[in-house]
């Protein structure tokens, strides 16, 4: 069963360069308890339901971190997963099911937030979770591809119409999230020592 706080949940890294999968595993010892995978083999032999959030690299000889997202996302397992690869985002990850996505080089601070951003989005109900989805790969797309592309973009533009949907559905919720969302930004945290 996933942890029921931040405080004890668990994160798995898969990364098939034992340097960054142990450096990550460094940075998030402090508040989490780590596993790491060197393989996505490795990664699949680990996962059980005890894992809340996977960082996951998607370019790894043999099982792909794709690969290993579509078996994750079989087991009906409610791990929330986080791309954290080198491969610049096209237009394919629309249709890929994981929930936010970090183009590499990531540090501390922000494999940090994903991580909880990932646990909040846990506690809310599956139409808030697929705005979360859909508004991180919007997110992505924006920041790598230019206006014109995206403006030429079918995928990009059923993805925008799907979060206006999804926003729909949930105002209510949604303003409550951005209160939270506010709330959890002016939040002063004692300054930690980045690595």
């Amino acid at each position: 069963m996933s942890a029921s706080s931040t405080d004890d949940a668990t994160v798995l890294v898969v990364d098939d360069e034992r340097d960054v999968a142990d450096l990550y595993a460094f940075r998030l010892a402090e508040q989490y308890t780590v596993h790491t995978a060197y393989s996505g083999q490795e990664a699949l032999d680990a996962f059980d339901g005890d894992i809340d959030v996977i960082l996951l690299d998607r370019r790894m000889p043999g099982l792909t971190g794709d690969e290993v997202l579509q078996r994750v996302r079989t087991a009906d397992a409610d791990a929330r997963v986080v791309m954290v690869t080198a491969i610049d985002p096209d237009v394919d990850i629309v249709d890929m099911d994981f929930d936010d996505y970090l183009c590499k080089p990531v540090g501390k601070e922000t494999l940090l937030e994903a991580i909880e951003h990932q646990l909040t989005a846990r506690e809310y109900g599956e139409t808030v979770q697929k705005l979360f989805q859909a508004t991180s790969k919007v997110s992505v797309l924006e920041a790598e591809k230019s206006t014109e592309e995206l403006t030429e973009s079918t995928e990009y533009q059923a993805l925008t119409q799907r979060i206006e949907t999804l926003r729909a559905d949930q105002s209510e919720l949604i303003e409550e999230l951005d209160d939270f969302e506010a709330a959890f930004n002016a939040i002063d945290r004692a300054p930690k020592d980045s690595i």
